[in-house]
């Protein structure tokens, strides 16, 4: 499974896209127009949210729940935001393995929701490599 929030979150995504054709993959976004960018893909749409809009991130929560439970994917990979932290935790807490690729945007440090995610992320990426530290987030090149 692959999520990720709208506008920068999904472009990097989106590049991602030619390394996950090769397995049998889901995404989950925030925009229906999303679809074109992985026709032949199933996309399944969350709320768009953040946190400051706590009910909506409740709904967010409960509808990325709702999404994995039926599909119950192996790895869940994200470039955030939420929906990506969402995500992770739930796809530890089903037994998946998850992947945090933190956005290219967070030059300075580590996003709020690539902090959080942390303790659920079997591999803990950063797309800089001066944001990289012995005991995470890895730095292994960027996306874009």
């Amino acid at each position: 499974m692959a999520i990720a929030s709208g506008g920068g979150h999904w472009v990097q995504m989106r590049r991602l896209r030619p390394l996950l054709d090769d397995f049998d993959i889901f995404y989950i976004s925030v925009n229906r127009s999303y679809a074109d960018d992985v026709a032949g893909r199933p996309l399944y749409l969350v709320r768009d949210a953040s946190r400051w809009n706590k009910l909506g991130l409740v709904v967010q929560a409960l509808q990325v729940l709702w999404i994995m439970v039926r599909l119950r994917p192996d790895v869940v990979i994200s470039t955030g935001a939420a929906p990506g932290y969402f995500g992770l935790m739930f796809g530890k807490m089903l037994g998946g393995r998850t992947v945090w690729i933190d956005s290219l945007a967070n030059v300075e440090k580590m996003s709020l929701s690539g902090r959080l995610v942390r303790r659920y992320a079997d591999l803990w990426l950063t797309q800089w490599p001066d944001l990289a530290r012995p005991e995470g987030p890895q730095y292994a090149g960027a996306v874009l």
